[in-house]
Formats: structure tokens, C-alpha cells, sequence
């Protein structure tokens, strides 16, 4: 039977299982838009492309399945490059659909005609243009198999609109055959023994959990190798969640802003075991300085990350759950009880630092509040981000006991991901509770998605930290320019009548007292709720390693007097 190019592609999703789209529908993808009525997809009309990409984005990282956004051609492809890069960076599975003007009009400037395979060319796994109906089929098929093997990440297409009317024979392609392209799956056996002769010889190991470990689903077998080996585990800022936080073994967050005690365990090290991520910058400071007494064997999916920013002594190629399985039944049961007391002596007198023990000033502190967040919601909620202070103090002081509730911007630290991310998890998970954490910044950004969540009746809390500053630029300032303040001061709308406007529930909050009544009060609502909390406006993160400074170099906050 013929079938339109649009039915075709609305064909293949479904079968690829897709259940929600987000998108936006434009005069480059209408006859899309006309076939999907025929299909059991659920679209979800979002306010802004851009919102639509963080939201697809969202339900991949909350499902671990593929997130699909679309968007017309011009202005419509060009409004989801954002969301392609945030997706990229941080290894998110979303096949991204554009429509593009018909074929023979490419290359005139037609109206809205923009070379949105060109422009995503950095910032996709993969793409296509397609100008035929009979491409779709398998162009499709490909795109989903590649967004989410091997090291996932988003893939888009581009389909002319004469492809989209054209009639052509429907054939689904069984099988993906992808010449050159074929992810490790397994470590050599030879590289295994290597790695366990170090292992062996480690009095110092510390295990990096990165975002690798998640996507791969090796949390068990990641909890198999550290207790049996005894060894510390230190999570990236995505990595958080696949250990458990109230571990024995958990040192908590590393690089930057990451806890004071992790950083030292790192630099004092005599083995790093990274497993799952890439030694970018935030992680591992000044890299001449980085680790200096440590073999390093890393872990890792996708050879072009091997030796890339750090050298290592031993790359293991490969799926990490299936390495990581591997060696568990290769290595003994050590014993790292000196090692083990030693961080434990840096984590007391790191604590003895922490805001958690300043005493009540009257102030509205953001790392006492996430406390307090964390605390009503028993830790157990899905939590999204944007990015900045609020990002960090969230990573410090919620802390995560399972995968997959931890969705935040990392590698493109972009603004405005923490709303529309949010509504993707909830399509996700609509039986978990789920709070999106923001700056007064980045909730500008795409606050317009609030009339999204109204639509769809997506059952997500809004935390809007209201310091009037963009706070993590005003840090910055504070520290490196002598509080000479640049363009960061900042006048916001009144969040309680925007919410108001755009009909969800609303407060506001001033005191710490006043913080659990409020939780509470939005827990008890069905639906999209915003709570502001005006706080503290010249706090800042720490601890924080600057930039070109080495790990173990911090700045700490000043003991309360």
C-alpha cells in the first residue's frame, strides 16, 4: 500500500514506540502535522523550540528512551539548535524532525529555507536531509538506532516538503545495517588482566562515576566492583544518582564545586578508575596538576574520548556495564580501611565548614532550602535544573540514592532547561513527583512553558531561587573581578502574578520558617505549582576551584563566626 512520505514517518515512530512528540508546527512540516491526526501519538504543544528540545531532552534522560522534537524549517530548525547542543554534550538520545523547504526550492533562499543540516553538523551524532518519500522508512529506522547505541546522543532529520506529499511503497526496514559503524561491546580479555595487575597493586583507588554508568544501566555492577574491591566512589555532576548517596563508599560530587574531600582523594590517589566519563574541564581542574600520583584506567564507550584530554594508562574500550561485569569476578577483596579513614578525616574537617552548621542569621539560604526539599520529599523525587548557583547547591545537598532523577544541563550548562525538562520527565514518569529547581535567570528563559504545563496538566513543582543577581556571573565577580559587578544585576517580573497569569498556583517565600508549610502546599496540589523563595542575594558556592587552579587548591567557605 502507498503511503505519503508524512504517514510513513508517522508509521516508523510508532513502531519505534515513540508515545509523545513535542513540537511546533510550521508551513515546512503542515502535511506532517495533517497525517499525525491518524496516529496514536500524543503531541504536546510547546510555547518556544527551543522548550520542545529541553523537554524531549528530558523524557530521554527520565525514561531512557528515545525523546523525539520537531519543528519547521527557518526560524522553527534554527530555535531547536540550542536544545541539539544540550543534548549532544551531554550524550541524550533525540531524534530531532524538521521540515525544510521542497527540493528544487534548496539552494534559492526560498522562504524559511535554512541549512539546518549544516548548521547541527558539530552538534548531531548524525543527520540527514531527505528529499524523497522513499528514504524516510529507512532514514528514520537509522536515526533511532543511532541515537541510542553506543554512546547515545541526538540525530536529526530534515525532510523536504515535496517529500512529506509524495506517495511511495511503505517497507520497514527489520534490520539496521550501518557500514563503519559498529559501538564496542566488550574489553579484550588481555586489557581485563592489565587492569586487574593495577587494581592489585592500589593502596589509594578512587572510582569516577560518570553519566557513562547511567546510560549503560551498570549501577549494580558498579556497586558490585566497589564494595567487593573496597574502593571510593566520586561522582561527575550527571554521574550523581548511580551510586547511592548514603553509601559508606560515596564521596559525593567532584571537580569544581565538588566536595572538598573528594577533590583531595583524587590528587592523593594512587589509581583512578574512571568509568563512564571524559575528564572535561570542570572535573578535573589544571591538568598538569591533575591526579599526579595516580595510574589512571579508563573506562569508556567511545574510543574518541580515550586520551583525549587526559592520558591514561589503560583504556578500556567498550560497554561499561559489560566491562565493569567482567572484572568483578577478576578482582579479590581488598582491604582500603587506612585509605578509607584518611578520607573520612578530610570529610569531618570539610564539614566542620558547611553551612548545614551555621546557626539561624534570618537569612533564606539556597543550600538550606534544598535541604529542606530534600527532607519533605524523602529524597525520592525526580529533580531538574537550570543552571548556575542553584545547580550547584542542589547537586550538593540533594542527595540521590537511585539513576535517572537527576536531570540537569552539564557539558552546554545551558539556561532555561530546568521548566521545560521537567514537563518531558513528567511525560516519563507522570506517577513520580517531580520539582524543577531555577534561577530567577533561567526561568526567564522559557517561563512561557508554564501555559505548557497548564495544557497538559503536567503535575510539576516550579523552586524559583530569587536572589535578583545572575548569581554564578555575580560570583565570579565577587571572587576574580573585585565585585566589580557587570550587566548582572537583574529586575524580574513578579513570579506569583506571572504564575497567576499563566493560571498555576502561586506563592511566595521570604523566611526559612516558612519553607516546609510551603512545600507541603504545593506537594498537596495536583498540577503545575510555583514557589518563589527570595533568598540570600551575595551567597555563594563552595567550594570552588578556580579556574586554572589545581583540584586540591579550593576556595572554602569562611568558618561562621
Amino acid at each position: 500500500m502507498k503511503k505519503t512520505g508524512a504517514e510513513i514517518m508517522w508509521e516508523c515512530l510508532v513502531r519505534e514506540g515513540v508515545e509523545v512528540v513535542f513540537g511546533y508546527p510550521g508551513g515546512a512540516n503542515m502535511p506532517i502535522y495533517d497525517a499525525m491526526l491518524n496516529y496514536p501519538i500524543h503531541h504536546v504543544l510547546v510555547r518556544h523550540e527551543q522548550g520542545g528540545a529541553h523537554m524531549a531532552d528530558g523524557y530521554a534522560r527520565a525514561s531512557g528512551r528515545v525523546g523525539v522534537a520537531m519543528g519547521t524549517s527557518g526560524p522553527g530548525a534554527t530555535n531547536l539548535v540550542t536544545g541539539i547542543a544540550t543534548a549532544m554534550m551531554d550524550s541524550s538520545p533525540v531524534v530531532f524532525i524538521t521540515g525544510q523547504v521542497a527540493a528544487h526550492l534548496i539552494g534559492g533562499d526560498a522562504f524559511q529555507e535554512i541549512d539546518v543540516t549544516g548548521i547541527t553538523l558539530p552538534i548531531t551524532k548524525h543527520n540527514y536531509l531527505v528529499t524523497r518519500a522513499d528514504e524516510i522508512a529507512e532514514v528514520v529506522r537509522e536515526a533511532f538506532y543511532i541515537a541510542r547505541s553506543g554512546r547515545p546522543g541526538p540525530v536529526l532529520i530534515d525532510i523536504c516538503k515535496n517529500a512529506q506529499i509524495e506517495q511511495t511503497e511503505f517497507i520497514y526496514p527489520e534490520e539496521v545495517k550501518l557500514l563503519g559503524y559498529q559501538p564496542p561491546a566488550r574489553a579484550p580479555q588481555a586489557d581485563l588482566e592489565k587492569a586487574v595487575r593495577l587494581i592489585e597493586k592500589a593502596k589509594r583507588p578512587v572510582i569516577l562515576c560518570g553519566h557513562g554508568v547511567i546510560v549503560s544501566g551498570a549501577e549494580e555492577a558498579l556497586l558490585h566492583f566497589a564494595t567487593k574491591t573496597q574502593t571510593p566512589v566520586a561522582s561527575t555532576l550527571l554521574g550523581l544518582g548511580a551510586f547511592p548517596a548514603s553509601h559508606p563508599l560515596a564521596l559525593g560530587m567532584m571537580g569544581m564545586h565538588g566536595e572538598a574531600h573528594t577533590n583531595l582523594a583524587i590528587q592523593n590517589s594512587d589509581l583512578i578508575l574512571a568509568f563512564g566519563m571524559r575528564f572535561d574541564d570542570r572535573v578535573t581542574g589544571n591538568l598538569k596538576t591533575y591526579a599526579p600520583k595516580a595510574r589512571k584506567i579508563h573506562v569508556e564507550i567511545d574510543p574518541s574520548e580515550v586520551h583525549k584530554n587526559v592520558h591514561v594508562d589503560l583504556p578500556l574500550v567498550g560497554d561499561l556495564k559489560n566491562v565493569v561485569s567482567d572484572l568483578v569476578p577478576m578482582v579479590d577483596e581488598y582491604d582500603h580501611d587506612e585509605w578509607l579513614n584518611e578520607i573520612n578525616g578530610w570529610k569531618y574537617e570539610a564539614d566542620e565548614r558547611s553551612i548545614m552548621n551555621w546557626p539561624e542569621d534570618g537569612k533564606l539560604y539556597v543550600a538550606h532550602l534544598i535541604h529542606d526539599l530534600w527532607k519533605a520529599t524523602g529524597g525520592g523525587a525526580i529533580i531538574t535544573t537550570d543552571v548556575g548557583q542553584h545547580q550547584m547547591w542542589t547537586a550538593q545537598y540533594y542527595a540521590l540514592e537511585k539513576p535517572n532523577r537527576w536531570i540537569t544541563s552539564g557539558g552546554s550548562g545551558t539556561m532555561g532547561f530546568g521548566l521545560p525538562s521537567a514537563i518531558g520527565a513528567w511525560f516519563a514518569n507522570k506517577d513520580q513527583e517531580i520539582w524543577a529547581i531555577a534561577g530567577d535567570g533561567g526561568f526567564q528563559m522559557t517561563a512561557a512553558e508554564l501555559t505548557t504545563a497548564v495544557q497538559e496538566g503536567a503535575n510539576v513543582k516550579v523552586a524559583i531561587m530569587n536572589n535578583n543577581f545572575l548569581g554564578m556571573v555575580r560570583q565570579w565577580q565577587e571572587f576574580f573581578f573585585e565585585k566589580r559587578y557587570s550587566a548582572v544585576n537583574m529586575v524580574s517580573p513578579d513570579f506569583v502574578k506571572l504564575a497567576d497569569a499563566h493560571g498555576v498556583p502561586a506563592r511566595r517565600v521570604t523566611t526559612r520558617e516558612e519553607v516546609d508549610e510551603a512545600i507541603q502546599w504545593a506537594r498537596s496540589i495536583a498540577g503545575p505549582v510555583v514557589l518563589e523563595f527570595r533568598v540570600e542575594k551575595e551567597d555563594a558556592v563552595y567550594p570552588m576551584v578556580p579556574a586554572g587552579a589545581s583540584l586540591d587548591q579550593m576556595l572554602r567557605r569562611p568558618v561562621k563566626q
